[in-house]
């Protein structure tokens, strides 16, 4: 019989990252243009510029918690599902990058050293 100790943690539907992050920007974009709300407009409404407002739709710029409310003020979608997506998001760019993964190996080296 099989249990889950046997199984790869890696091979766990729960516990497999997406090939590609995915940046809460990029789900607001797409719920903004469901609804036909121009960026323009939902700028206006959350009282920052519409180059800011893309870059944020865009994956330039982080959602914060800040920007998160006023999601949730203007579109009605709880604060924190964009701030939980901008954790994995930030969480899996950071353990995809390689020269970090390394800079983490070497510290861990360090502190099993002392």
């Amino acid at each position: 019989m099989i249990t889950l100790r046997d199984i790869d943690p890696q091979m766990i539907a729960n516990n497999i990252a997406p090939s590609q992050p995915i940046h809460p920007g990029e789900m607001i974009k797409d719920e903004i243009e469901y609804r036909g709300i121009s960026q323009r407009k939902l700028a206006g409404q959350m009282g920052i510029s519409p180059s800011l407002l893309n870059e944020i739709l865009n994956g330039k710029r982080s959602v914060s918690t800040e920007y998160a409310l006023m999601f949730e003020a203007v579109l009605g979608i709880n604060a924190e599902i964009w701030l939980k997506q901008q954790y994995r998001y930030d969480m899996q760019k950071a353990k995809s990058d390689k020269s970090f993964l390394k800079r983490l190996a070497d510290i861990r080296k360090c502190a099993a050293a002392l």
